[in-house]
Protein backbone atom coordinates (compact mmCIF):
# COMPACT_ATOMS: atom_id res chain seq x y z
CA UNK A 1 0.00 0.00 0.00
CA UNK A 2 2.69 2.48 0.72
CA UNK A 3 4.68 1.66 -2.10
CA UNK A 4 1.59 2.51 -4.22
CA UNK A 5 0.86 5.85 -2.59
CA UNK A 6 5.00 6.43 -2.99
CA UNK A 7 4.67 5.42 -6.90
CA UNK A 8 1.49 8.07 -7.28
CA UNK A 9 2.84 10.74 -5.94
CA UNK A 10 6.14 10.60 -7.63
CA UNK A 11 4.27 10.34 -11.02
CA UNK A 12 2.19 13.51 -9.93
CA UNK A 13 5.47 15.13 -9.08
CA UNK A 14 6.96 14.30 -12.47
CA UNK A 15 4.26 15.26 -14.15
CA UNK A 16 4.05 19.05 -12.39
CA UNK A 17 7.56 19.16 -13.49
CA UNK A 18 7.10 18.72 -17.04
CA UNK A 19 4.47 21.51 -17.23
CA UNK A 20 6.78 24.29 -16.03
CA UNK A 21 7.93 26.57 -18.94
CA UNK A 22 11.38 27.00 -19.89
CA UNK A 23 13.47 29.55 -21.88
CA UNK A 24 14.70 29.03 -25.68
CA UNK A 25 18.32 28.33 -26.51
CA UNK A 26 19.60 30.99 -29.52
CA UNK A 27 22.27 30.20 -32.01
CA UNK A 28 24.88 30.96 -29.56
CA UNK A 29 23.68 28.46 -26.42
CA UNK A 30 21.75 31.45 -24.74
CA UNK A 31 18.66 32.00 -23.10
CA UNK A 32 15.84 34.00 -25.39
CA UNK A 33 12.66 35.31 -24.32
CA UNK A 34 11.83 36.09 -28.46
CA UNK A 35 8.21 36.32 -29.62
CA UNK A 36 6.99 37.83 -33.17
CA UNK A 37 3.55 39.86 -33.13
CA UNK A 38 1.54 41.01 -36.09
CA UNK A 39 -0.05 44.55 -35.72
CA UNK A 40 -1.96 45.31 -39.34
CA UNK A 41 -3.42 48.19 -37.62
CA UNK A 42 0.20 49.94 -36.99
CA UNK A 43 2.51 51.62 -38.84
CA UNK A 44 6.34 51.14 -38.37
CA UNK A 45 6.62 54.80 -37.38
CA UNK A 46 3.89 54.21 -34.75
CA UNK A 47 5.46 50.88 -33.46
CA UNK A 48 8.78 52.62 -33.10
CA UNK A 49 7.23 55.51 -31.50
CA UNK A 50 5.69 53.49 -28.84
CA UNK A 51 8.51 50.97 -28.02
CA UNK A 52 10.54 54.00 -27.28
CA UNK A 53 8.02 55.35 -24.74
CA UNK A 54 7.77 51.91 -23.25
CA UNK A 55 11.78 51.95 -22.56
CA UNK A 56 11.59 55.96 -21.99
CA UNK A 57 8.35 56.58 -19.78
CA UNK A 58 6.91 52.93 -18.39
CA UNK A 59 10.04 51.39 -17.93
CA UNK A 60 12.59 54.48 -16.88
CA UNK A 61 13.28 53.02 -13.61
CA UNK A 62 14.22 49.73 -14.66
CA UNK A 63 15.67 49.86 -18.26
CA UNK A 64 18.33 52.12 -20.27
CA UNK A 65 18.46 52.65 -23.70
CA UNK A 66 21.15 52.52 -25.20
CA UNK A 67 20.29 52.96 -29.40
CA UNK A 68 17.88 53.51 -31.21
CA UNK A 69 17.66 53.14 -35.54
CA UNK A 70 14.93 53.74 -38.02
CA UNK A 71 13.34 50.13 -37.68
CA UNK A 72 15.08 48.91 -33.75
CA UNK A 73 15.41 49.86 -30.23
CA UNK A 74 17.85 48.71 -27.73
CA UNK A 75 18.19 48.58 -24.26
CA UNK A 76 19.52 47.03 -21.42
CA UNK A 77 17.41 46.26 -18.36
CA UNK A 78 17.08 44.33 -14.82
CA UNK A 79 14.59 42.49 -13.38
CA UNK A 80 14.29 41.96 -9.39
CA UNK A 81 13.72 38.58 -8.67
CA UNK A 82 12.02 37.73 -4.99
CA UNK A 83 12.46 34.68 -3.27
CA UNK A 84 8.99 34.06 -1.09
CA UNK A 85 8.79 31.95 1.82
CA UNK A 86 5.42 31.28 3.36
CA UNK A 87 3.93 34.96 3.00
CA UNK A 88 7.38 36.83 3.63
CA UNK A 89 9.46 37.52 0.65
CA UNK A 90 12.34 39.29 0.10
CA UNK A 91 14.69 39.76 -2.99
CA UNK A 92 17.19 37.14 -3.81
CA UNK A 93 19.06 39.16 -6.31
CA UNK A 94 18.52 40.15 -10.26
CA UNK A 95 18.47 39.48 -13.85
CA UNK A 96 20.40 41.90 -16.72
CA UNK A 97 19.13 41.56 -19.98
CA UNK A 98 19.83 42.83 -23.15
CA UNK A 99 16.25 44.04 -25.20
CA UNK A 100 15.91 44.58 -28.94
CA UNK A 101 12.65 45.76 -30.88
CA UNK A 102 12.35 45.72 -34.48
CA UNK A 103 9.52 46.65 -36.39
CA UNK A 104 8.09 46.44 -39.77
CA UNK A 105 5.32 47.62 -41.31
CA UNK A 106 2.24 45.32 -39.82
CA UNK A 107 4.70 43.95 -38.09
CA UNK A 108 7.60 43.41 -34.83
CA UNK A 109 9.48 41.49 -32.99
CA UNK A 110 11.23 41.80 -29.71
CA UNK A 111 13.62 39.29 -27.60
CA UNK A 112 14.95 39.35 -24.29
CA UNK A 113 18.78 37.61 -23.87
CA UNK A 114 22.07 37.90 -22.26
CA UNK A 115 20.32 37.41 -18.70
CA UNK A 116 22.78 37.71 -16.00
CA UNK A 117 21.70 36.69 -12.58
CA UNK A 118 23.24 38.59 -9.52
CA UNK A 119 22.44 37.78 -5.97
CA UNK A 120 21.63 40.11 -2.78
CA UNK A 121 22.36 40.29 -0.08
CA UNK A 122 21.77 41.94 2.80
CA UNK A 123 24.11 44.66 4.29
CA UNK A 124 24.77 46.12 7.46
CA UNK A 125 21.73 48.57 7.21
CA UNK A 126 19.24 45.30 6.87
CA UNK A 127 18.58 46.46 2.99
CA UNK A 128 18.91 43.59 0.14
CA UNK A 129 22.14 45.08 -1.85
CA UNK A 130 24.13 43.02 -4.88
CA UNK A 131 27.16 41.13 -3.67
CA UNK A 132 29.04 41.82 -6.80
CA UNK A 133 28.65 43.38 -10.08
CA UNK A 134 29.46 40.05 -11.93
CA UNK A 135 26.54 38.36 -12.95
CA UNK A 136 26.31 34.86 -13.78
CA UNK A 137 24.60 33.54 -16.76
CA UNK A 138 21.48 31.37 -16.62
CA UNK A 139 22.42 29.12 -19.09
CA UNK A 140 25.10 27.68 -16.36
CA UNK A 141 24.58 24.58 -14.63
CA UNK A 142 24.58 24.38 -11.27
CA UNK A 143 25.75 21.71 -9.51
CA UNK A 144 23.29 19.33 -7.26
CA UNK A 145 23.69 21.30 -3.77
CA UNK A 146 22.28 24.28 -5.72
CA UNK A 147 20.10 23.04 -8.16
CA UNK A 148 16.99 23.37 -6.58
CA UNK A 149 17.72 27.16 -5.78
CA UNK A 150 18.91 27.64 -9.30
CA UNK A 151 15.72 25.79 -10.91
CA UNK A 152 13.31 28.46 -8.42
CA UNK A 153 15.31 31.41 -9.93
CA UNK A 154 14.65 30.12 -13.13
CA UNK A 155 11.53 29.42 -12.81
CA UNK A 156 10.72 33.07 -11.30
CA UNK A 157 12.60 34.48 -13.94
CA UNK A 158 10.71 33.15 -16.61
CA UNK A 159 7.39 34.38 -15.00
CA UNK A 160 8.71 38.23 -14.50
CA UNK A 161 10.06 38.15 -18.04
CA UNK A 162 6.72 36.55 -19.46
CA UNK A 163 4.24 39.04 -17.51
CA UNK A 164 7.21 41.71 -19.11
CA UNK A 165 6.74 40.72 -22.77
CA UNK A 166 2.98 40.82 -21.84
CA UNK A 167 3.04 44.52 -20.44
CA UNK A 168 4.78 45.27 -23.82
CA UNK A 169 2.53 44.07 -26.13
CA UNK A 170 -0.31 45.64 -24.36
CA UNK A 171 1.54 48.65 -24.22
CA UNK A 172 2.14 49.14 -27.87
CA UNK A 173 -1.09 47.35 -28.48
CA UNK A 174 -2.73 50.72 -27.28
CA UNK A 175 -2.95 54.30 -27.55
CA UNK A 176 -1.22 56.04 -25.08
CA UNK A 177 -1.27 59.80 -25.68
CA UNK A 178 0.55 62.11 -23.42
CA UNK A 179 -1.63 64.45 -21.79
CA UNK A 180 -0.37 68.01 -21.67
CA UNK A 181 -0.12 69.08 -18.18
CA UNK A 182 -2.11 72.59 -17.58
CA UNK A 183 -0.30 75.19 -16.60
CA UNK A 184 -1.07 76.24 -12.66
CA UNK A 185 -4.02 78.76 -12.58
CA UNK A 186 -3.33 81.38 -10.52
CA UNK A 187 -5.94 83.09 -7.89
CA UNK A 188 -6.84 86.50 -8.13
CA UNK A 189 -8.93 87.99 -5.53
CA UNK A 190 -8.79 91.23 -7.41
CA UNK A 191 -11.33 90.26 -9.65
CA UNK A 192 -14.99 88.11 -9.10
Amino acid sequence: MKYLLFIILAAFSIRLSAQQKQFSKDDNGKFIYYKVVDSQLLSKDTLLQRAKAFVNVAYKKSMIQESVTDSSVLAKGTIVIDKTILVAGHPSGEVSYSFVFEARNGRYRFWLTNMLFIPYQRDRYGNFVPTTKIGVPLERTPGKLNAGAWKDILNSTYLKVEKFGDDFKKYLATNRVEKAKKKAETISTKQW
